[in-house]
């Protein structure tokens, strides 16, 4: 588990957590919990893929403080917010999001009140029409629901992320191909990527908090 996430235990049980970037403040109805004088968001697994995964043993993603990330697929900002707690004020999420209606809560709920947070209302597949970036990225993380989602996973990468960069992607088997067997589908994505210049990390399946989804962490080596 990376450094900047901490175990919490409460209701008896181990949980994981952030350190709040915005004290007192909640995104999604989350737990705020003191412990060594600060306070801690707990992030939940049923919640955020990013969590599930993490729960289940990711552990090869340089997720840390001063960050630049890319986030595909922002949605109301559950797990771009607990991005923003670990990045800190010295890092950046450029978060898109295609749905002009789901921005306006990400930007209402969240970035209105973390600055680290730079939303983009655009479509995935046009990266070069998102103006706010500034710089490469060092994580691109991409949690879209469609059927070219690798592919678009792929473009975005080569737009902004740094060589030598990590991406995290989101397969959801049932938004590429629900005739096929899920694990079928992993493994042509996986195939996809390889061709694509990435190395792969780590697969995990994301049962038993999201059905037919799998976390792909890899490298991304456009010169090797």
């Amino acid at each position: 588990m990376p450094n900047s996430i901490t175990k919490i235990y409460i209701d008896g049980r181990n949980e994981i957590a952030t350190l709040n970037l915005v004290d007192g403040t909640s995104v999604y109805r989350e737990k705020l919990v003191s412990k060594f004088g600060k306070e801690y968001r707990i992030w939940d697994p049923h919640r955020s893929k990013l969590a599930a995964a993490i729960i289940k043993g990711l552990k090869d993603v340089p997720i840390m403080e001063g960050l630049n990330v890319l986030y595909l697929g922002a949605s109301t900002g559950t797990t771009v917010s607990h991005l923003s707690d670990i990045v800190g004020m010295t890092g950046r999420i450029f978060a898109v999001e295609s749905s002009a209606r789901v921005a306006r809560e990400l930007i209402a709920n969240v970035s209105s009140k973390r600055i680290n947070i730079i939303p983009i209302i655009a479509d995935a597949r046009k990266p070069r029409n998102y103006f706010s970036i500034f710089d490469k990225v060092d994580l691109l993380y991409c949690d879209i629901a469609q059927p070219d989602q690798t592919q678009i996973a792929v473009e975005n990468c080569r737009t902004y992320l740094k060589h030598g960069g990590t991406m995290i992607l989101i397969i959801k088997t049932r938004s590429i191909d629900v005739t096929m067997k899920p694990q079928r589908v992993i493994q042509q994505e996986l195939i996809k990527l390889q061709n694509s210049s990435f190395e792969i990390l780590q697969v995990i399946n994301l049962e038993p908090f999201d059905k037919d989804h799998a976390l792909v962490s890899a490298i991304y080596k456009p010169d090797s």
